[in-house]
């Protein structure tokens, strides 16, 4: 089938290279030209492990191709996916104006039936409005249907999402549209699910608020468990072993971040206010988020008393492992909130995501390596749990550092591991190792 897909960001880009690996005829769209030319050499613009591999073997098959022309990549295409950006507004709802732009793109360049695909994370009731413009634009010209067809990909396992994932949700008021998207997908070989426009709208949101909650939930026992003496991972896979709970999202942390929770969370809060209804669950899991961050520093201050004139290695930028992606990532707080206190920052990421520079505050400085980042530090903040971070060499970073504490915002350590090597370390939801007092 003759597939055009809008926007490459993780979602658009993603899915376009994996219905092509199903056999589709893909054209992926976007206006930035360089952006563009670098994806038609087979480079991907985003991290995402697998990626480029999947490019480079679709464009040989010439079952996949990119353009800025909505014109072009529209042409005899029999299906349309929406997957642009629906960034937050100050005040957290959706900014749907990239989603209208491909709306009234759509209407001015579709001639025969056409199903327009939903994949941006949109309010409920957007689907029937995408609807109404690409109606009041196209004047008849052609026929189309739209469907609501969340998507589910975890950034750092997305490829592996798109072929292995749970489910497939298809809402729509258009037996012939639900058909024809079930068959588009048919390949993957993954569960489908059928309901109506508004509630796949809901799902997507419910389903990232739910798991935002489970990680607010685990990371206030964890507080729960410093006062009290308990241990949060023994207490979470404890909890996990019920069936009725599930073991995932139950890893005490510094908080979520990246492009989906933060941003659905606040979403779903203000989608609530607009039918008068307050979410009063949501807002604390938020605010729980927020606290979290914060929590390192915190920490630290308590340790040191001030932080002033102190060199901290800030291991971990981006708000994941095997991503590149820094949208509300833990160490843009982190960083800003140790320069407030005076601090210096070595930060270091195995990335090194090029909008670093961009979100940090000017005074980090950024690191090539591990060692670099650990050289005559005087304490080690652990952000993201890259695996280069977890199987360091604990004897040889006490050798560079200044001094031997950590602060560990992922609990990437034994603690038995970290008293073996003298290091004071203090984690999330457990007892501190080598602490004086």
């Amino acid at each position: 089938m003759k597939i055009a897909i809008v926007g490459t960001g993780y979602v658009g880009l993603v899915t376009g290279v994996c219905l092509s690996e199903i056999g589709h005829q893909v054209t992926c769209i976007d206006v930035d030209e360089l952006k563009v030319n670098k994806m038609r050499a087979g480079i991907s613009p985003i991290y995402e492990p697998g990626l480029d591999e999947l490019m480079k073997k679709n464009i040989a098959a010439e079952r996949l191709c990119f353009t800025t022309s909505h014109e072009e990549g529209f042409r005899d295409a029999e299906a349309i996916y929406i997957a642009v950006g629906t960034p937050p507004r100050e005040d957290g709802t959706a900014n749907l104006s990239y989603v209208e732009e491909v709306a009234r793109s759509i209407a001015a360049h579709i001639q025969n039936y056409t199903v327009v695909v939903t994949k941006s994370t949109v309010p409920v009731g957007t689907n029937y409005r995408i609807k109404q413009m690409i109606a009041a634009g196209a004047e008849g010209r052609a026929q189309f249907d739209v469907v609501s067809n969340p998507e589910f990909l975890r950034e750092g396992t997305a490829v592996q999402d798109a072929f292995q994932g749970d489910r497939i949700v298809i809402g729509s008021d258009s037996p012939r549209a639900a058909q024809i998207v079930e068959e588009i997908n048919k390949p993957f070989g993954i569960p489908v699910y059928h309901t109506d426009i508004s509630s796949a709208e809901m799902i997507k949101y419910a389903s990232n608020a739910f798991l935002a909650t489970k990680i607010s939930f685990i990371n206030e026992i964890s507080a729960l468990c410093e006062k009290l003496g308990a241990n949060v991972e023994d207490v979470a896979a404890g909890m996990g072993m019920d069936k009725r709970i599930g073991s995932q999202f139950l890893r005490a942390g510094i908080g979520y971040g990246g492009s989906c929770f933060p941003k659905d969370t606040k979403a779903l809060v203000q989608i609530a206010g607009n039918v008068e209804h307050e979410f009063d669950l949501l807002k604390s899991v938020i605010q729980v988020n927020n606290k979290q961050q914060r929590l390192l520093v915190d920490k630290a201050k308590a340790r040191f008393g001030s932080l002033a004139d102190k060199t901290v290695a800030l291991l971990g930028l981006a708000f994941k492992p095997h991503t590149d992606d820094m949208r509300e990532s833990a160490s843009i707080v982190v960083s800003r909130q140790l320069v407030e206190e005076g601090a210096r920052i070595q930060a270091y990421d195995p990335i090194q995501p090029e909008l670093a520079t961009h979100l940090l505050p000017q005074e980090v400085t950024l690191c090539r390596t591990l060692e670099e980042a650990l050289a005559h530090a005087d304490c080690v903040f652990i952000i993201t749990d890259w695996p280069e971070f977890k199987t360091m060499d604990l004897a040889k970073a006490t050798q560079l550092l200044k001094s031997p504490v950590f602060f560990d915002g992922r609990n990437c350590f034994r603690l038995e591991h970290a008293a073996a090597h003298g290091i004071e370390y203090h984690s999330i939801g457990r007892e501190s190792v080598g602490a004086e007092g």
